[in-house]
């Protein structure tokens, strides 16, 4: 299992010093990957986390690591698709694959908040079908020579999207979602699938067990499907899970550690730690310093052995 890194794009710690600095620091202490969010509003009265009230947005924020970094991968957990036109968001992930040499990962997600929908001018129906022609309106974009495509809500008219993406055919494509029919549309037509920040954890073995079982009835190879968990830290502080035992991620550094090898026996090929929703650090009010300060002890003694 390869352990990634949350990049700093919420709260305090959401800086251009500090998200060019955590990045490099993060490659240098062998981290294999980096990952931003999207929130594009949180509604006014809500109670929603800290985490959200200050987020950048997450395909800029990737283009800026791509250029302070070299190795490291550069993903996104999650766009929201509805919300961004599949031809628009191809010209943005290819930019990001090709300023970064080919080091991308889209996330994409079907969205959930309702004034979000209402905010973009997007619509709840038949998100699912929706979601399965985004993907294939990328795929034509990003692979072939002429793209082309007919379809119930998208259309593509025959012509060039230049230049091409680095990773050929295109960057890989993971799909989120809690939900069984989300992971069976991950297992039949994505790359991999990725967890969102309120995921049981205890269970991310009967989620990889569903996505991969879906994979092999679609005629792929389910081992070749990844698995990529965010896991959300709290160190320092035990905090509750749903059954009211100590939630995975959260306590001593030796505590984390060995939750992050049982997540890694559990069919999950990369484990990414977030410190966004630490509050923290993921705080627009706790002071910027201070913030770093924990984050960077944090990074070090997460870091890969």
């Amino acid at each position: 299992m390869q352990i990634g890194f949350g990049a700093p794009v919420a709260g305090a710690w959401a800086t251009p010093e500090f998200l060019a600095a955590f990045s490099e620091r993060a490659e240098e202490a062998g981290y294999a990957s980096l990952w931003t969010f999207t929130r594009p509003l949180v509604p006014e009265g809500s109670s929603m986390e800290p985490v959200y009230r200050s987020v950048l947005d997450p395909m800029v924020a990737l283009g800026f690591v791509a250029a302070r970094t070299s190795r490291i991968r550069l993903g996104v957990a999650t766009i929201s698709l509805p919300f961004v036109s599949p031809a628009y968001l191809a010209k943005q992930a290819t930019t990001v694959d090709v300023l970064s040499g080919g080091r991308l990962d889209l996330g994409l997600g079907i969205g959930w908040m309702p004034e979000e929908f209402e905010l973009m001018g997007a619509s709840t129906a038949r998100r699912g079908p929706r979601t399965e022609e985004y993907l294939a309106v990328l795929r034509t974009l990003w692979a072939d020579e002429v793209s082309s495509y007919q379809g119930e809500f998208y259309r593509v008219p025959a012509g060039r999207q230049d230049p091409r993406p680095v990773q050929r055919p295109g960057p890989p494509v993971l799909l989120g979602g809690m939900s069984r029919p989300a992971m069976e549309r991950a297992g039949r037509i994505a790359e991999g699938w990725v967890t969102s920040s309120r995921a049981d954890l205890t269970k991310i073995s009967e989620a990889a067990g569903v996505i991969r079982e879906a994979a092999a009835a679609a005629g792929r190879d389910p081992d070749a499907v990844r698995i990529v968990c965010r896991g959300v830290v709290q160190a320092g502080a035990e905090t509750k899970g749903p059954d009211g035992s100590r939630r995975l991620l959260s306590g001593s550094y030796e505590q984390i550690l060995e939750d992050a090898e049982w997540i890694a026996g559990q069919g999950v090929t990369e484990l990414f730690y977030d410190l966004n929703w630490d509050p923290q650090i993921g705080n627009p009010e706790v002071e910027p310093q201070a913030a770093a300060d924990r984050a960077g002890e944090i990074l070090s003694e997460l870091a890969p052995r």
